[in-house]
């Protein structure tokens, strides 16, 4: 979605950040509990399409037609920690340089220009900030 030259921005579909415990790398092990991986389900306005950014490679499919809050229940069914938040357009800068990691991809992703955001389990706080992320989005 594209917003006209100068006017405020489209209304951008949301997005469901999933984050999982499971470590299959032996140094991932020294992060959170359930704060060890996070990936996204993004909602293009036809349905959700899953973006997981793993070591290896990037996993992007797209997912069975389901409501948010059906998806939502289905991560949390399996033990993963789901936050809802819209997604907004920013500035056209480049990013803060940082490590292409699962976090990294997600906050460009979500137009999050936080530098200290580096863990999964920060990129929750950041999220669930009262105040913060979701609320300042449009």
């Amino acid at each position: 979605m594209a917003a006209a030259a100068g006017g405020p921005a489209a209304a951008t579909p949301p997005a469901l950040v999933i984050f999982a415990g499971r470590a299959e790398l032996g140094w991932l092990r020294v992060l959170k509990p359930g704060f060890r991986h996070c990936f996204a389900a993004v909602h293009d306005g036809h349905g959700w399409i899953l973006y997981d950014p793993l070591s290896h490679a990037t996993d992007i499919r797209a997912l069975p037609p389901a409501t948010a809050e059906d998806l939502a229940a289905w991560f949390r069914a399996r033990g993963h920690t789901v936050v809802a938040v819209p997604r907004r357009r920013v500035r056209r800068r480049p990013a803060p340089w940082g490590p292409f990691t699962c976090v990294e991809a997600l906050k460009r992703l979500l137009g999050i220009r936080a530098r200290r955001v580096w863990t999964p389990w920060q990129l929750y706080r950041h999220l669930r900030t009262p105040g913060g992320y979701a609320e300042r989005c449009p």
